[in-house]
């Protein structure tokens, strides 16, 4: 089959792995990179053997799908006129800022009938993937993902940057309506909040605690999910999955036996798993495995928490100042 002419846009940090991944799959021709750096761009594209573009509107006459690799405050504009330019696209997480930009991204896809996926990375990391079998009914979920300070995606608060990854793994493994959230967090180092604590209660009564910092002295990504007669533990930086699961037969005290299945997919790549997905949606017509509408879902959250958060806040100021 033909390539299928695939860009980049914005190739910072993140946003040169996506081209290194483009660059290596068979069914893919990289056209070309844009960035607002055109030091960057070049860079970038020396090392993948495609075109450099400074204006990312040159590269959309050329391709037929981008990654949107921009700061979070230019996702609703980048990605509105790739779509408007009849190509598809994958957004990096969050999706947009608001959840009315992320609404109209989806009707401007879905009206030129193209691919809008959202990068929410995690949905791919192997572990997860092999996870989805050992579910059943989970009832109890913590989430802790702290990572150390890093100079970077700073245009955003610590729930848009990191806790949003979580939000999209509950929302997806509870099949139940969200109906009460309640928060905790503050700024430390930024102006935006930095460490954050979320409850969500779901309406089959499962609650989900959930931290994120990123301020810490260690990096630790990890989910537990307690359900009926079983228990399920996720590294997402080793890639590692636990499942213990309760045996009917008890031992010679009385106690119930366990069964303890260990595996880790350390040689899986979640970033190249999703954006093969990706060319696989735009090659096939198929839909996202993470579209517009679940990284809205997320999103939406996202924002409610964030809102409680600042309300928590200036009411505090508030009584201080009283």
């Amino acid at each position: 089959m033909e390539k299928s002419k695939v860009g980049v846009i914005g190739v910072g940090y993140l946003g040169k792995f996506h081209a290194q991944k483009y660059a290596a799959m068979a069914e893919v021709e990289l056209v070309g990179v844009a960035d607002a750096s055109p030091e960057m761009a070049r860079q970038v594209a020396e090392s993948t053997g495609c075109q450099p573009f400074a204006d990312y509107r040159q590269l959309l006459a050329q391709v037929q799908a981008v990654s949107v690799v921009v700061p979070t405050t230019l996702h609703h504009q980048v990605a509105g006129d790739c779509l408007r330019a009849g190509v598809d696209v994958m957004l990096e997480k969050p999706m947009t800022v608001t959840v009315a930009e992320a609404d109209e991204l989806i009707a401007l896809a879905a009206a030129r009938k193209l691919i809008l996926q959202v990068g929410h990375l995690e949905r791919f990391n192997p572990a997860i993937l092999a996870m989805e079998e050992h579910l059943t009914t989970p009832m109890f979920i913590e989430s802790h993902r702290i990572h150390v300070f890093k100079n970077r995606a700073l245009d955003v608060d610590v729930v848009l940057d990191l806790m949003i990854h979580d939000i999209d793994i509950i929302l997806t493994i509870v099949k139940s309506p969200l109906v009460t959230i309640h928060t905790v967090g503050l700024p430390v180092v930024t102006q935006t909040t930095d460490i954050a604590n979320a409850r969500l209660i779901f309406a089959n009564g499962c609650t989900a605690n959930v931290t994120v910092s990123r301020i810490s002295r260690d990096n630790l990504r990890r989910i537990r999910i307690f359900q009926p007669r079983s228990f399920i533990a996720v590294d997402y930086g080793k890639k590692e999955l636990t499942v213990i699961r309760q045996l009917p037969e008890t031992d010679a005290e009385g106690m119930p036996r366990q069964e303890i299945v260990s595996s880790c997919y350390i040689e899986q790549d979640a970033l190249a798993l999703e954006l093969r997905d990706f060319v696989a949606n735009v090659r096939n017509r198929t839909t996202p495995r993470v579209a517009g509408e679940e990284g809205r879902r997320a999103l939406e959250v996202a924002t409610e928490i964030i809102a409680q958060i600042k309300a928590h806040a200036e009411r505090h100021w508030a009584q201080l100042e009283g």
